[in-house]
């Protein structure tokens, strides 16, 4: 049995210039990000200011679903 009352963990928003993955280096984050609106990218990030944050979970959904576009 699942109780659905458990809190949801936080989204965890990183800062482009802090990726901790090896995969997309940071020039290719910020080619993603200065074309978010023609490739989709815009549903992964937030800009706080002019701080851009990446939604981790959001952007291995985007991943997936380019992959599907193939």
């Amino acid at each position: 049995m699942t109780d659905d009352t458990t809190p949801k963990p936080p989204k965890r928003y990183i800062p482009l210039t802090q990726w901790p993955h090896q995969w997309p280096p940071t020039g290719g984050l910020r080619h993603l990000a200065f074309h978010r609106k023609t490739n989709g990218f815009d549903k992964v990030i937030k800009c706080v200011g002019r701080r851009i944050l990446i939604d981790e979970e959001a952007f291995f959904a985007w991943v997936e679903e380019q992959n599907a576009k193939r």
